[in-house]
């Protein structure tokens, strides 16, 4: 790795670690702990079988706080490229830059309008209908919330090395606890007991399509939403109304496609049932809450193994959030307040 590119990657990282010193406080005491583990565990290059102690920890974290201390007021840098200056959200045009080099970055706002930045190898790139997908291997500059993957206009950024990283998250975080639910379900499909690095790579070489779908539906929900729904996310950033409104995209995203291509895959192979046990584990407590129906029929296929509760509720799951989306908008054109749609939302579940 030349100099240049060594000074590229410093940049991005410095970003990082600005966005990072302005947002840690984003998160729960026990999240942000968790997350500050992996990013320890990234930075040392440290596999998932070792477990991470306390001591491990500890030194780094301090340091890392007090490196935030000092440059949590600053602005973002600018990145050099073949001796230009480009602003650090052109990403068009600084990954154009770098196509030669085999290297794919981002910029982009997550929830809370919290900034994420990344470089890293560019494995693939998929040309769907009029929209691109960007997959990327090696991570060499990260923040610490790393999203697995983001969809921006028209196009798709799969993070392969976060996706992989946040399957292991969750799924260790589903054994340490025990319990019989969707996640230790889904990892019983996989040899984690026997070889875990390698189930980890199936599982993830599995579950990157979904992802993919995931977003490509982001960008199909973003054309029927219109401009005006990220405005009006953005206005009610730091509300309970913001992560509703994320997860009604969400929920209208896999309607359009995730979900369907899951129930197709399992109705085409049974090993495809690891992946729809995921896909229920890894919802969030705000997603389950505004479909009470879908994770009832979920159950039920769990239970019984029939798919056509959960084929009828996925049916009509775009129509409704489709609906709800456009409610929400109307209401919010007439100057309703973040509780105002809070409390509509509330009593419109699926």
């Amino acid at each position: 790795m030349n100099k240049d590119l060594k000074k590229l990657i410093n940049t991005i990282q410095h970003n990082c670690h600005i966005a990072d010193a302005r947002h840690a406080g984003d998160y729960t005491l026990c999240v942000y702990l968790l997350k500050m583990r992996e990013m320890y565990r990234w930075e040392q290059g440290i596999d998932f079988k070792t477990m991470l102690t306390t001591d491990d920890v500890g030194d780094w974290l301090t340091e890392r706080e007090g490196v935030w201390d000092d440059i949590e007021e600053q602005e973002y840098k600018a990145l050099s490229i073949n001796n230009q200056s480009y602003e650090p959200f052109d990403n068009d045009l600084i990954n154009t830059l770098l196509d030669d080099k085999k290297l794919v970055y981002n910029a982009g706002l997550g929830i809370r309008c919290r900034p994420h930045f990344f470089i890293a190898e560019l494995e693939k790139t998929i040309k769907h209908e009029d929209y691109t997908v960007f997959i990327s291997g090696k991570e060499y500059a990260r923040d610490m919330a790393a999203p697995a993957a983001m969809a921006q206009e028209n196009n798709i950024f799969i993070r392969r090395e976060s996706l992989r990283r946040v399957i292991w998250e969750i799924l260790d975080d589903a054994r340490v606890a025990g319990l019989d639910n969707p996640l230790t379900r889904a990892m019983r499909f996989y040899d984690f007991e026997g070889d875990a690095e390698e189930a980890l790579n199936k599982m993830t070489e599995a579950e990157i399509e979904y992802v993919i779908e995931h977003e490509i539906g982001e960008v199909k929900a973003g054309k029927l939403l219109g401009d005006g729904w990220n405005d009006m996310t953005v206005k009610l950033a730091r509300t309970q109304a913001e992560i509703m409104l994320r997860a009604i995209r969400d929920h209208l995203a896999d309607s359009i496609t995730t979900l369907p291509a899951l129930l197709v895959a399992n109705e085409e192979n049974d090993k495809s049932a690891a992946s729809l046990h995921f896909y229920f584990g890894n919802m969030t407590a705000m997603r389950k809450h505004l479909a009470p129906s879908l994770m009832e029929a979920y159950q039920q296929w769990h239970e019984i193994g029939d798919l056509k509760v959960l084929e009828e509720v996925s049916n009509r799951s775009q129509t409704h959030w489709q609906a709800l989306a456009e409610k929400v908008a109307d209401l919010y054109a007439t100057s309703a307040n973040a509780d105002e749609i809070e409390l509509f939302i509330k009593e419109s579940n699926l």
